[in-house]
């Protein structure tokens, strides 16, 4: 063990010297991580990269391989990564990021000479469908922030892959919030692949060194009359509009009060009208939406502020001028008690309560207090402007806001936000504003003051936020909460959760055994589960927690050297590890890099499909490999003959009711360039769904099939249409031997297309009539010049058609 200072330093041939704080806790952690798939629940700011990484060090040492970090947000994969190579003894170079920033074929490079990459699920997920990389040889995989690991986020879909296609697996998740409850805990710990759960709260006194009381203080705000005016006006609206959907026996709510749920249910009821053709439906979901809109603009001006609400109300009045505008945003715009609610904002011209009270605390904090930091959050990017500009006039405040650009409100690149958070560690301005992009992970320094605009009804976000503080001296947590508004509700909400979730916490630490004994026994009997290296010969999870922890991270006395620690048995286990990597690098890689390609069966798809599950399922399955490719023709390529236009049912009737010809323009390219096209219409009520005649939609059909030449299948779901691609796909490359050969291309209309074109245009009569009409008359001139009669004449046109055709062409414009 190193000292510089008093302070000791963990050693380790891959860490740089007397850079890692020594804190029990950590190594502790570490050495629990490093023998087999750990969630890791500790306070926030209290070092949970620091964990991951010296298991990355072990691993690396002791294994080999790579090590894959994921982050949810660009700017937390870049603090990652100036982290690690700050930390690390390895050249940086070695140390790469991987975002959207960079380009596919470049991280495929990349990918392969890198020791440690940090990246972002959706970037790690589109190249592992797309078969740019491999994880087989990932030794250390890191979730942060694992609590996302739920639904379709990307990191169910990379665990799933990680478990099945690495050669030597550890898993580590990360959170300071893991869920709400132990239901949710345990959801993210199966959708992982996590069977050893370890947790330290700030009760512990290993951590409670680290720590300073963060005690909560509520500021009550009273609004004044004239913003109560502008809330219950739309209120008002909101009423109505309610009386109007319980008038269709969908609720029997009418207070403005509503909630959430309650909305939920009633677009739920709704739904279910348009589904039995009810046309009320329709017209109640429109209502529907008015009812939400309306609902944001009383939030923004309740618990944000009347700046807020008034670039609101001018996003919807732009909205409702706009070509296309839906009519809720036009009757909303439209409405007399709306429109008095914009004025009164507009000539509102105090401040808002809330604004006072915050230059109030900061004034007391920085000026009063001696502090030097603040940081203040919001969950709008409005009152986030609009408070940085108001603050400036008194301190030196900056924005923090994410990178998508909104209307009226330009995001910061992920550079902008890295040159504003390096400034605000380094003292350069005193106040940050942020929105929600900071909540997670982001290692800004310990603050004086953190304060909640308005109160947060997650416990997650919650205590994230006041992770913020408290970490280094004590620190103060301030909320603002306006009365008699859903500030009130928010708080109550947040507070029964975060109570909740502290104390699953602290019983998740004295169940351990139990919540891993609930977790899935499919995955418990894994190979790769069984022991620290993913073998079955080694000693279990379980048993290894008995062990001593990490080799070099040893929880030694202060009499003990890392030498002595290092020398204790590490040495057994490096043998064993390199006589390990030779016999795979020697044969069993090479094997399969050779021989099992050639067995595998590849199913091309285009980029654009990543939106759905398919080509993320088929990536999972054992001899498919996917690829993705930016098609011209075609959604998928399943062989060298056989390519497929993907739409589901709703898809389909757009091409029927919306003058949208899209689908047989490109069926048409498909047929040119493939013998075998196929169009795969998917999910159920291709008859219900909408208000098309039955007819209409078989006349479709047949021309697909007869006109062009096309298969039409039908398909449940996407794991109904995944199964049918790779019973195709199987077919067509072992059976029939075939190969993948992506060589469609949009061509230019042939003349005679080209003419069928622009008759089928008329009336939208459609490319059989159109040929028809063609191969009477000769020439589109003379399908323009035609009589009545003379149309008539002509197979498949009738009255009406004959009729329309004359009205389009001889009417004046």
């Amino acid at each position: 063990m190193a000292a510089t200072d008093e302070v000791a330093y963990v050693e380790h041939p891959l860490l740089a010297p007397s850079f890692i704080e020594r804190r029990l806790y950590q190594i502790q952690l570490a050495g629990r991580s490093r023998d087999g798939h750990t969630l890791v629940c500790l306070p926030t700011g209290l070092g949970k990269t620091t964990v991951s990484l010296l298991v990355t060090a072990e691993r690396l040492s002791e294994v080999g391989g790579k090590s894959l970090l994921l982050a949810p947000t660009k700017p937390l994969v870049q603090q990652h990564a100036d982290f690690y190579r700050e930390a690390l003894s390895i050249p940086d170079d070695d140390i790469v990021v991987f975002t959207g920033d960079v380009r596919p074929d470049d991280r495929a490079a990349l990918w392969d000479d890198a020791q440690i990459v940090i990246a972002t699920p959706q970037v790690v997920e589109n190249d592992l469908v797309g078969g740019r990389v491999s994880l087989a040889d990932v030794t250390h995989l890191t979730f942060d922030e694992c609590h996302r690991g739920t639904g379709d986020y990307a990191y169910v879909y990379i665990a799933e892959r990680y478990h099945q296609d690495a050669e030597n697996p550890l898993v580590t998740g990360m959170s300071a919030s893991p869920g709400g409850d132990k239901e949710d805990i345990l959801t993210v710990c199966e959708n992982l692949g996590l069977v050893d759960v370890t947790v330290m709260t700030e009760d512990d006194a290993d951590v409670a060194e680290y720590t300073y009381d963060t005690e909560v203080e509520w500021e009550r705000i009273s609004l004044p009359d004239d913003i109560l005016t502008i809330r219950n006006a739309l209120n008002e609206v909101i009423k109505d509009r309610l009386s109007k959907l319980k008038s269709l026996g969908v609720t029997r709510a009418t207070s403005p009060d509503i909630s959430q749920k309650q909305l939920n249910g009633i677009r739920a009821e709704l739904q279910k009208m348009i589904h039995a053709d009810n046309g009320d439906g329709y017209k109640g979901m429109s209502v529907h939406a008015e009812v939400m809109k309306l609902r944001r603009a009383v939030e923004l001006v309740e618990t944000q502020s009347v700046e807020s609400v008034r670039r609101y109300f001018e996003r919807q009045r732009n909205a409702a001028r706009s070509s296309g505008a839906s009519k809720a945003s036009q009757r909303l715009v439209a409405e007399p008690k709306v429109r008095e609610a914009m004025r009164l904002a507009e000539s509102f011209d105090e401040l808002h309560p809330k604004f006072s009270k915050t230059r109030i605390l900061l004034a007391e904090t920085l000026g009063l207090g001696g502090g030097e930091r603040v940081i203040v959050f919001t969950e709008s990017r409005d009152t986030a402007e609009a408070l940085t500009e108001f603050l400036s006039g008194s301190f030196d405040a900056r924005r923090f806001v994410g990178q998508g650009d909104k209307e009226g409100s330009d995001g910061m690149t992920q550079k902008e936000q890295q040159e504003t958070l390096d400034a605000f560690r380094a003292g350069e301005f005193e106040v940050l504003v942020s929105t929600s992009v900071a909540e997670e992970g982001l290692d800004v320094p310990e603050v004086d003051l953190v304060l909640f605009y308005e109160p947060v009804p997650t416990a997650i976000r919650s205590i994230q936020r006041k992770g913020r503080t408290g970490r280094q001296t004590e620190g103060r947590v301030v909320v603002l909460m306006a009365e008699d508004t859903r500030d009130e509700a928010y708080f109550w909400i947040s507070r029964r959760k975060e109570s909740q979730m502290e104390d699953e916490l602290k019983k998740l630490k004295g169940v351990a055994d139990e919540v891993e004994d609930e977790l899935d026994d499919s995955q418990q009997s894994l190979d790769a589960f069984e022991g620290s290296a993913g073998g079955s010969d080694g000693p279990s999870a379980r048993e290894k927690r008995m062990q001593p922890g990490l080799a070099d991270f040893s929880e030694s006395s202060e009499e003990d050297t890392a030498d002595e620690a290092t020398d204790s048995g590490a040495a057994d286990e490096d043998d064993e590890a390199d006589e390990t990597d030779a016999a795979e690098s020697d044969g069993v890689v090479a094997a399969a890099d050779s021989s099992d390609d050639e067995d595998l069966v590849e199913i091309v798809a285009d980029q654009r499909e990543l939106d759905s599950t398919i080509a993320r399922d088929l990536s999972t399955r054992e001899g498919i490999r996917t690829r993705l490719e930016t098609l011209a023709v075609g959604d998928y390529v399943l062989s060298d003959r056989v390519a497929v236009e993907r739409k589901s049912v709703s898809d389909f009737l757009d091409t029927l009711t919306g003058g949208d010809r899209s689908l047989f323009e490109q069926v048409a390219d498909m047929s040119r360039h493939y013998s075998r096209p196929i169009v795969v219409i998917e999910g159920d009520r291709l008859y219900e769904e909408r208000n098309v005649h039955p007819n209409a939609i078989r006349g479709a059909l047949s021309s697909l099939a007869v006109d062009f030449g096309v298969s039409v299948l039908r398909t449940e779901d996407e794991k109904d249409t995944a199964d049918l691609f790779e019973v195709i796909a199987t077919r067509e490359q072992v059976s029939a031997e075939r190969s993948v050969n992506v060589h469609g291309e949009k061509s230019a209309k042939t003349l005679d297309e080209q003419q069928e074109y622009v008759v089928s245009a008329i009336a939208d009569i459609g490319p059989v009539s159109a040929r028809a009409l063609l191969e009477h008359f000769g020439s589109v001139e003379a399908v323009m010049i035609a009589s009545k009669d003379e149309l008539l004449e002509v197979h498949g046109v009738g009255e009406v058609t004959a009729d329309r055709i004359r009205e389009v062409i001889g009417s004046d414009y």
